[in-house]
């Protein structure tokens, strides 16, 4: 169940194995997530960080691929429940791989006016009101109403916020201002909201203080300890101070998938299920979760909600599936951790390795051959590749394509 990074995956390796797969998502296509920030920014297309799911998998004989949603799970008679019981699945095993999305923690009516990003979708309601909030500016009637509508709120001070308020002033202050007659978009003003101490709390602090200094370099106006307390159309609330600005984005939290509780394995405050070792589910060895739908630890610590962590989830749960098949026993998860990478904008990134650290330049250039080097199929290396040359060689945004949408009406 899933076609992100932990089904497909796991689904693949099981290319050979003598046993009939079924892939299910409700979307026809895989996600490299860790890109999405570029399509919100303009800098790539949705289709550069797409694939179908079809055929990333044509190949494989034995997998068939369903557009469906699931809306249930029968355990006791090993039925997956789709389409509100217009298609019913059998198996012998299963994998949940539906990850997770973002959290408002208990304010679900905030993300009509600061979108996450999750999905494609999300990329690009959050590009539309980006892009619009620029051209609303140019014909606006007063230098209040300006101001308003080119200051730019990030909630939430992870990666994905992070790497959203790096790119928003290189574009208003590098890319357009030669666009605009009537609005001087360098006059920008972004500001990164984040709860906790210091922005990237899971890097190395000495890395997290180089990140810091980059985005205020840039003129991200970066806040550590900013508690968010309200958000509405137009204004974010911070404490008793209130920030004017038409345009919010969300980067403050996870919620896992509401697949997790259907399975009625305890969870943990996250919604995240807690799993065997060996990634199978408590009481049903035949059942696994992986990736961020999965509470897993190695070592005693929990295993972070990231992509790498789903690629190898993945393939141990349809390993574990053949050793059982095999009459043999399973064999518990241990995730490797390769690293951490962090972008911060144009050659600025830090990275997190096992056994070094990097920052600035020799960062930037091992980030971006990284996310070449996973992107799915031949088509989308090329696509990025030449984007993100046209990108830097000009400083232009090859996707700025405002279309009808949720973007454009609020």
């Amino acid at each position: 169940m899933g076609g992100g990074f932990g089904g497909l995956y796991a689904a693949r390796t099981l290319k050979s194995a003598p046993v009939d797969v079924t892939l299910v998502d409700r979307t026809n296509h895989h996600l490299f997530q860790p890109l999405l920030y570029q399509v919100a920014t303009a800098t790539l297309a949705p289709t550069d960080i797409t694939a179908p799911i079809r055929w990333l998998l044509r190949k494989q004989r034995n997998t068939r691929v369903l557009l469906a949603e699931v809306t249930g799970f029968d355990l006791d008679g090993r039925r997956v429940v789709c389409d509100e019981g217009a298609l019913e699945l059998p198996y012998d095993y299963l994998i949940v791989a539906s990850g997770a999305r973002h959290s408002y923690f208990g304010h679900a009516e905030w993300e009509k006016v600061a979108p996450g990003l999750k999905s494609i979708s999300d990329a690009i309601t959050i590009r539309q009101r980006f892009l619009m909030a620029l051209e609303r500016a140019e014909k606006a009637a007063s230098e209040e109403e300006k101001r308003r509508l080119l200051t730019f709120v990030v909630i939430g001070g992870g990666p994905t916020g992070v790497e959203l308020a790096g790119m928003i002033p290189l574009i208003t202050r590098r890319t357009v201002p030669a666009e605009f007659r009537f609005v001087d978009t360098t006059k920008s003003r972004v500001v990164l909201l984040e709860g906790g101490a210091r922005v990237l709390p899971t890097f190395d602090e000495e890395l997290a203080a180089h990140a810091h200094r980059d985005l205020v370099e840039m003129g991200v106006e970066v806040r550590t300890g900013a508690m968010v307390t309200n958000v509405e159309r137009g204004a974010v609330t911070v404490g008793g101070e209130r920030i004017e600005a038409e345009t919010i984005f969300w980067a403050a939290g996870n919620e896992c998938s509401p697949l997790g509780a259907m399975l009625g394995a305890p969870l943990d405050r996250a919604g995240r299920v807690q799993v065997e070792p060996d990634l199978s589910l408590p009481g049903r060895p035949e059942v696994f979760v992986v990736g961020d739908l999965a509470e897993m630890h190695t070592g005693g610590k929990r295993v972070p909600g990231v992509a790498p962590a789903a690629m190898q989830s993945g393939p141990r749960a349809a390993n574990n599936i053949l050793r059982l098949i095999e009459h043999r026993s399973t064999v518990p998860f241990r995730y490797r951790n390769k690293g951490d990478l962090a972008t911060i904008g144009r050659h600025r990134a830090i990275a997190q390795l096992p056994s070094f650290r990097m920052w600035g330049y020799p960062a930037w250039w091992f980030w971006l051959f990284l996310h070449i080097m996973y992107l799915a199929g031949f088509r989308n290396r090329l696509s990025v590749l030449i984007e993100w040359g046209y990108s830097y060689f000009t400083y232009e945004r090859g996707a700025r394509l405002i279309a009808g949408g949720k973007g454009l009406n609020r």
